[in-house]
């Protein structure tokens, strides 16, 4: 399978889902960007989890059809995340074949990727890398992609997730990185779920114990849990030390916000990191998101950031609405949506 450097998104957030028109938009704000990949993973899609047995619906198929097409038409690596819920704790041969039966018909589309996504599921399995790594080898064998992604059940160094989802089994990192063919790219998203910052020591631990490169699933500018909703994240994506060495990372995406347009600010870090030359230009926000939207968010970043909405007085989350409300274009509405509480927090979508 080819090693290319994967740069992009991974739609790979809770809560609200995108709309399609924004997924096949999203082609274009990538080429803008200079970068090059898409992961379809939204966790609201329940095909992709816990239905993952059955096919889409002919119309969310037909969709998916096209958003694969839209890529592929366009030179860009597209691919879907498919998050078997908990097969590892029972992996047999019935199960094995709707699990045959689901990366088939995966094969349909024209897709350069496939990932397998055991994130946030029950952990506590002494044999957990072991049937985890026996599913991902069956995959290997049924998907025509051109490369295979794996997320672990631990994803990151930090502790939260066995608070979470049990222990990790012992040295299952470790057994992991050995049972894995070489050719898989590994997710990992940092000492934390969602990193402040990556340093070249925090690479050179997260490869030493998976005994291969690892490919950043980096969740900034995420903004899908309790606390993060309150949030825009703005700022380039900054503090990634390390991360275009090939020895050490085999690709980067990035999960975008819920607020998808809102997100393009945030990519620029990450194309500042992986294009040639002096990256994209400081005036693309402004031509991508329109540019007098571009001039408020530049004025209300920091208190998006910094502030937030539960913090901020009503008054002024009204106010701010009704101005973004005034500005043309789809981003503006993502703004004056965040203000009214359209994308408040629903526990409801952890549960799937």
């Amino acid at each position: 399978m080819s090693r290319y450097r994967l740069t992009g998104v991974v739609e790979g957030f809770y809560g609200r889902p995108w709309q399609h028109e924004l997924r096949l938009s999203y082609a274009g704000f990538l080429q803008a960007l200079g970068l090059n990949t898409y992961l379809y993973a939204p966790k609201a899609d329940p095909w992709l989890r816990k239905r993952w047995q059955e096919h889409w619906p002919a119309a969310e198929w037909q969709a998916l059809e096209q958003l694969a097409a839209h890529y592929h038409q366009r030179g860009l690596c597209f691919g879907v995340g498919l998050s078997p819920f908990a097969l590892y704790g029972r992996y047999g041969p019935g199960q094995r074949r709707q699990l045959r039966d689901k990366i088939r018909r995966l094969n349909e589309l024209p897709a350069t990727l496939l990932a397998i996504l055991f994130d946030d599921m029950p952990g506590d399995q002494a044999d957990l890398a072991e049937r985890q790594a026996e599913i991902v080898a069956d995959v290997r064998d049924w998907s025509d992609t051109d490369r295979l992604l794996v997320c672990p059940t631990y994803y990151s160094f930090d502790p939260v997730l066995e608070r979470h989802f049990g222990l990790m089994p012992a040295d299952y990192w470790p057994d992991l990185g050995r049972l894995l063919d070489p050719g898989v790219d590994v997710f990992w998203t940092g000492n934390h779920v969602c990193a402040d910052a990556i340093t070249r020591d925090d690479l050179n631990r997260a490869v030493s114990a998976l005994g291969r490169p690892v490919m950043l699933w980096d969740n900034y500018p995420v903004n899908d849990g309790a606390v993060r909703s309150n949030h825009l994240y703005l700022a380039p994506l900054s503090q990634r030390a390390g991360v275009t060495d090939l020895s050490l990372v085999t690709g980067h995406l990035c999960n975008p916000m819920l607020q998808g347009r809102c997100s393009l600010p945030a990519l620029l870090g990450l194309a500042g990191l992986y294009t040639q030359g002096a990256g994209p230009h400081p005036d693309l926000p402004g031509q991508l998101l329109g540019e007098s939207l571009w001039r408020c968010l530049q004025r209300d970043a920091e208190e998006f950031r910094a502030t937030g909405l539960s913090a901020m007085p009503a008054q002024r989350r009204l106010a701010l609405a009704g101005e973004y409300a005034s500005l043309p274009g789809p981003a503006a509405c993502e703004v004056a949506g965040w203000l009214r509480g359209e994308y408040a927090f629903d526990p409801a979508c952890l549960t799937d």
